[in-house]
């Protein structure tokens, strides 16, 4: 990896067009990670919310009268079955039933590996932001020298 000296220097050398298509290449790419992220705290809020659901599931007697969401404001009355076996819910609208702990356990990997590729994309973000904010202040020296008479 190049240092920011290096970086600086290689910046110095491009012409003002060729620093301004970098800056706005690296502003767009900055954009689509951060939306990344945003989708990827969403997700992990999400599987922390249904973890939490499967734990407080798992402690309700079978038989026990309750409130089953179809939708973020819609609840039917229901009665649970069998705590012990769930559906989850592998994307694209399929469905595994799994034991209780597979479903917990299910949860807990894909929070893990959702919270490695935050950190991973937040790595990689802070790369690329660095790289605008360089480009940015290499293009302002040159168009106050282009500005200046000489």
């Amino acid at each position: 990896m190049a240092t920011r000296g290096m970086m600086i220097a290689e910046l110095e050398k491009m012409s003002v067009e060729q620093l301004k298509a970098i800056k706005e290449q690296s502003d767009q790419e900055v954009n689509l990670l951060q939306d990344s992220l945003n989708n990827i705290r969403t997700a992990t809020t999400r599987l922390d919310l249904a973890s939490t659901a499967l734990n407080d599931l798992s402690l309700r007697p079978p038989g026990k009268k309750m409130l089953v969401p179809l939708t973020a404001s819609l609840y039917v009355p229901g009665t649970l079955d069998d705590a012990q076996k769930v559906l989850v819910d592998v994307g694209t609208g399929y469905f595994i039933e799994k034991t209780m702990e597979e479903g917990k356990d299910y949860c807990e990997r894909k929070i893990n590996l959702l919270k490695s590729n935050y950190d991973q994309l937040l790595e990689v973000t802070s790369k690329k932001k660095s790289i605008a904010d360089e480009a940015a202040l290499v293009l302002q020296g040159k168009l106050k020298q282009l500005a200046s008479p000489s």
